[in-house]
Order: structure tokens, then sequence, then C-alpha cells
């Protein structure tokens, strides 16, 4: 047998640890007269966001920030926003970027629980700014004046982005990762009940995921991406870093808006984008006039519920190719993804929607996905109806929860990251969730999966979005309770009508016993608060 290992060690010349750092600096080698960067009538190339990401990187190190310091970041998805997604990295820094959507209280809290040393502020987000400068006395805050932001706000800080970037003396003072399993960045969920909690990505993870994401949707060089997921969000699901190693051009948007995406869209050839249901629904249900004048195909990818048949229908007519992804912000974001085969585009519409609405099979370069009894942690049958969870374990899951060793145990149980949604696995090898543990519904001792009511409801004309949620019953010991938001051009429907049809397509005593018209909480992601209307459920109706 021969021997592999001695004088076979790694050595300067044959390793170094992977980061998506590397990403930016390569586009700046070789495309770096190529635009990097769109916002407004500003217009960056690779090279120029390059040196501003080192500029960025050393006055960041001149300011004392090195390994393990954590730089925040309240911003829109902005050309600063796009920057610190490599400058505070090369600074050898961790980027934690907050939910824009969240109250001062929250924002606090990460500051605080992150140790936060430096805080990069949008403009716009100054009512903050006092009460976290009372609760940090010792957080210095940058100002971010964006081209496109407001221009009536009171400077909040004696320094600017700018100037913050005009003190680098030394742009070689930027540093790779000494181990690819530092930490990148800390993310905050959003979106449960309590205070958030703390997922620290590492940079192997954040460069096999930006790849993987490159690899799922066979990227070309040079794409043109559109902001439209906030880049807080898993950082942007790593696209940021993903745009870099194909040298595209980043579309900054710092409010989604349908009539704004579909001009950007035209004006800038956009070829991908990625969001949320919500986000998608809209610019499909957008009025016609809208999407005039849009002839290239465009892709996109959803996170989160499958896209009803109706919305999948209506992209498909725009010329939007959408791929369905799933994944959490403890695996970076999509991790998953419902792998298209051919034969499914010969297929009718509600065909290929039934398949496309699956989770479906591992990223690449993750290591396995797979829908386990949590009780034994063995492979469910294939036979598309035992439940049990979705599980990951790779490359691209988290470090784990910061501060929390109780949370992070729990989650990494038995040498898996559990999501704790439940799913069935089909012979393909194809997994779908039928829903999160705690959104199943048991009455009279039927488990009804509030997913299933959810995909009867999409299909009822007029439906833009619904949730289904369980309200405490005497009798049954649940009940389905419905939440829907109408089109603004839907003609008016009544609480009989849907409970009818649901009734008509699907088991009777699947059927939501009430329903409710309105609005429905969101995070900032686009995704529905199922725990609050859970509670606006028993404040109805008295469970």
């Amino acid at each position: 047998m021969a021997d592999f290992d001695t004088d076979l060690t790694q050595n300067a010349a044959n390793f170094i640890p992977l980061t998506p750092v590397d990403f930016i600096r390569r586009a700046a080698e070789v495309y770096g007269h190529r635009q990097a960067i769109v916002h407004g009538d500003l217009r960056q190339t690779w090279r120029q966001t390059y040196d501003r990401c080192r500029q960025l990187a050393a006055a960041l190190r001149q300011r004392g920030i090195k390994r393990n310091s954590t730089v925040a970041v309240l911003l829109y998805n902005t050309p600063a926003m796009v920057e610190a997604h490599f400058g505070v990295p090369m600074s050898g820094g961790v980027l934690c970027s907050l939910n824009v959507r969240l109250d001062t209280e929250a924002l606090i809290f990460c500051l605080q629980h992150g140790e936060a040393e430096i805080l990069l502020a949008d403009s716009e987000f100054a009512p903050h700014i006092p009460q976290i400068k009372k609760a940090c006395p010792n957080l210095t805050i940058i100002q971010v004046n964006d081209n496109l932001g407001p221009t009536d706000v009171e400077d909040f800080s004696d320094i600017t982005y700018e100037d913050l970037l005009n003190e680098a003396q030394d742009l070689t003072n930027w540093v790779m990762p000494e181990n690819e399993w530092d930490a990148i960045a800390l993310n905050y969920t959003s979106g449960t009940t309590g205070n958030p909690k703390g997922v620290v990505y590492h940079h192997r993870g954040a460069a096999l995921n930006a790849i993987s994401q490159i690899l799922e949707w066979d990227m070309p060089k040079f794409p043109n991406y559109l902001w439209t997921l906030p880049l807080f969000h898993c950082n942007g699901w790593c696209m940021a870093w993903a745009i870099a190693a194909r040298a595209g051009v980043n579309v900054c948007l710092r409010k989604f808006e349908p009539k704004l995406c579909f001009d950007l869209i035209r004006q800038h050839h956009v070829t991908h984008y990625c969001a949320a249901p919500v986000v998608h629904a809209a610019l499909a249900n957008a009025p016609e006039a809208l999407k005039a004048g849009i002839n290239h195909q465009v892709k996109g990818q959803v996170a989160g519920a499958a896209p009803p048949e109706a919305i999948l229908a209506n992209m498909e007519k725009m010329g939007f190719d959408i791929s369905h992804v799933y994944g959490l912000t403890e695996v970076y974001g999509p991790s998953a993804v419902c792998a298209e085969q051919e034969e499914w585009a010969d297929l009718p519409v509600s065909e290929r929607a039934a398949l496309k609405a699956r989770q479906g099979v591992r990223y690449h370069l993750q290591g396995d996905v797979d829908v386990l009894d949590p009780v034994t942690m063995e492979p469910v049958k294939a036979d598309g109806q035992t439940f049990g969870e979705i599980m990951f374990r790779g490359n691209i899951v988290m470090k784990g929860y910061l501060k929390n060793k109780k949370t992070t145990d729990e989650s990494f149980a038995g040498g898996w990251y559990h999501t704790g949604d439940l799913a069935v696995k089909y012979p393909d090898g194809y997994v779908q969730i039928k829903d999160r543990s705690k959104d199943i519904i048991i009455s009279g001792g039927e488990n009804i999966s509030s997913l299933e009511v959810e995909d009867v409801i999409y299909k009822f004309p007029g439906v833009a979005t619904c949730a289904v949620v369980a309200l405490n019953d005497e009798k049954w010991g649940e009940v389905p309770v419905a939440f829907i938001e109408l089109k603004d051009d839907a003609p008016p429907v009544t609480e009989e009508e849907i409970i009818e049809y649901c009734r008509e397509h699907m088991a009777k005593f699947k059927a939501p016993k009430k329903v409710v018209f309105g609005e429905l909480h969101k995070t900032a992601t686009g995704k529905i608060q199922k725990f609050e209307l859970r509670k606006q459920a028993s404040e109805l109706f008295g469970s």
C-alpha cells in the first residue's frame, strides 16, 4: 500500500482557505473594465468596486477591526451594501446584516448580542439612531448617504461612508481568512417568537453556496442581476458573492415596487432575480401594461411556498423561468432545489406546477438532504406518504448559533441539521414539505396539512395570498382558519364561497371553518408570520 500522507502535507503552495472574497479579486483582475453596479445614475466597474472594497477594509482595520470583530450594517440593497459583503470580510471582520424592518429594540438586541463595534446605517434609519447610541455607547456609527436615499435628513454621525473610505491609507491592508472555518457573517433569524437567534456562517460555506447557486442556475458569465431579494436575508442567498464570481452586474433596488422592477428589467436587460413568493405574485399579477417590452428570458428563484399554478402560468406567459429552491437561514438560504427534468416541459401547466411544488434535491455542493424519522433518525419510506423531518448535512450548514450551545446542539442532534419542516420523499428521491411541525392541524384525530389547504385556496380566482392556521376547538381539538388577501381587481368574495370551494376540491373535513379577508402579517422577506395569524384567529374567534 502506497503512503499518500508522509511528506504530502498542506502548505502555502497547495492550500489556501476557500472564501468568496477571492471572487471579487478575480473579477477585478480579469474583467475590471466591466460594469459591476448600477444604481440610479451611478455606474461602477469591477475595478472601481474592488478598490472601494479595499478602501473599506483598510479603513476598518485602521479603526481596530480584526478577526472576529463584528461590523453591522443597516442598509437597503444599495452599492454600499454590496461593497460591505466584500470589504467587511476583507478586514477580517464578521458582517452582521440587520433586518431593515426590525424595531429599534430588536436592532439594539442584535447589536448588543453580536457585540458590534461599527454600524453602517442608511440615512433613512435616522429615527433609530438616538436610542441605539444610548444603548450602545461604544458603537461607532457611520452614516451612509445613498444617491437615491432621502435628502432631508439631519446628520446623525460625524463621519459618512465616503469619509470612512477616504481614511484608507494603504489599499493592500486587507486579509484573507486565516481558516476557511472563520466566521464571515452573522445573520439573525426573523419571523419567530422571542429574541432572534444569531446564525454564524463560515467562509467555506459562503463560497460553496455561491458556487452552487451558479451551478443550479447554469448561470453564464456576465448576468444582470436585479436585487429584489433583501441582501440582509441570508446575505442575499449568497448571490452578491455569486455575481462577483461571474463578473455580472448588480442592479440595486432600495425597495420593491412592481413598476420599478419591470422598468429596470427592460432598461438593464435583467437576466436573473430571486424573491419570496409574495414578490413573484406581485409581478405576475401586475397590469399587463407594466410588462410590455420585455422580450428576453428572465430567470427567477422562488423559495418558501411553491408558486401556485396560476402564478406559474402567468410567469411563463411573461417569459420568466421560475426555479423552486428551498432552505433556511441556517443553511445559507437555498440549499436544495427542485431540479427540473427535460420531460416536464411537455406536461400541462397544472402537472408541471405539481412537480415544481416539491423542494427537490440537494444543491451540488451540499452533502445531503433527506427526510428522516426524528426519533429513529432513519430515512422514511420513499412513498410520497410517510411523514418525516427534512434534515441537512454538509458544507453548506451554519457553524451554529452564537452564544447558544443548547439550541446548537439540539439542532445538530444525530449529525444532521433539523429544519423542523415535515415532509415526504417520493420514489424519485425528491422531497416535499407538507408543513412545519408546528403548523400541522390535528382535527378530530386527523392530520390536516395547512399547505394542502392553501394550495386549493390559491386556485380560487382572485386570491393573491393566503395562509391557513389552527384554531383551538372544543369539539375537534383544532380546526383550520384561512386568512386571505385578494388581488386589487378581484370581485367580492364571501366566506361561504371559499369554504364551499374547498369542500368541493378536497376532503370536506380539511376545509377551513372560518375565513378572514385582509392583509396578512409578513416578515421583511415576505414570509407570512403564522404565529401572528394564530394569535389573530384566537382573538377573533375566542379560542
